[in-house]
């Protein structure tokens, strides 16, 4: 499928849910993607894209940023501590703050730094214990401790169970988001994204759709 079908069923289910137009950020999902590919994408105007492991997008997207203007690199795989900085110094936004660890090391940084990437929490919603994700139960707990830090929170991000139905799972992340003023919702994929933006979704990472099969 052509980026510009995504992006038309985009607008059309933006139209649908009520939203206006613009209102869904396109995150093309480039993890594990040949460069060739990529590139491909970039000369179709794309420009916002999302990776999985700051090693890859360390050894792939700076090249890529001096040649394109505008490029608006989101991470949204698991972060580890130890690549905080790498994160923090290449992505304009993290989407997977989950613990308390974490948050504490990206505000120090901050500090530091003197600036932070825009951050999205990640609840896991379907509570699977192999998935990375604060719980819904504790998640405002989190956000308070998260904001308390004076890290720039946008909202939350969710993967919901393979094998359910998605739409409660982007519900449940929208209900937390709103009952704590957040406004970025990142939830939908390659093959979800329209329920994600009927459930209000602010960001859909679409990977397959687009690139085609990894690898």
């Amino acid at each position: 499928m052509s980026l510009e079908e995504i992006k038309t069923r985009i607008a059309k289910a933006e139209i649908a849910a009520g939203r206006e137009p613009g209102a869904v950020t396109l995150i093309a999902v480039s993890k594990v993607q040949p460069n060739e590919r990529v590139a491909v994408v970039l000369e179709q105007g794309q420009r916002c894209f999302g990776e999985n492991r700051v090693q890859e997008a360390s050894g792939k997207w700076p090249d890529f940023m001096q040649q394109y203007d505008g490029v608006d690199l989101h991470l949204i795989g698991p972060l580890q501590t130890n690549k905080a900085r790498q994160a923090m110094e290449l992505c304009h936004a993290i989407h997977s703050v989950d613990r308390p660890k974490l948050a504490k090391t990206l505000a120090r940084l901050a500090q530091e730094l003197g600036q932070c990437p825009d951050l999205f929490i990640q609840v896991n919603t379907g509570e699977e214990e192999q998935k990375a994700g604060v719980m819904p139960g504790q998640a405002d707990d989190f956000i308070a401790e998260c904001r308390a830090l004076d890290l720039p929170v946008k909202g939350l991000m969710c993967i919901p169970p393979a094998e359910e139905e998605p739409s409660l799972h982007f519900a449940l992340l929208a209900k937390i988001a709103a009952r704590n003023g957040l406004k970025g919702l990142s939830m939908g994929m390659s093959s979800d994204f329209e329920t994600a933006i009927a459930q209000g979704a602010t960001h859909v990472r679409v990977g397959s759709a687009i690139f085609g099969t990894r690898g």
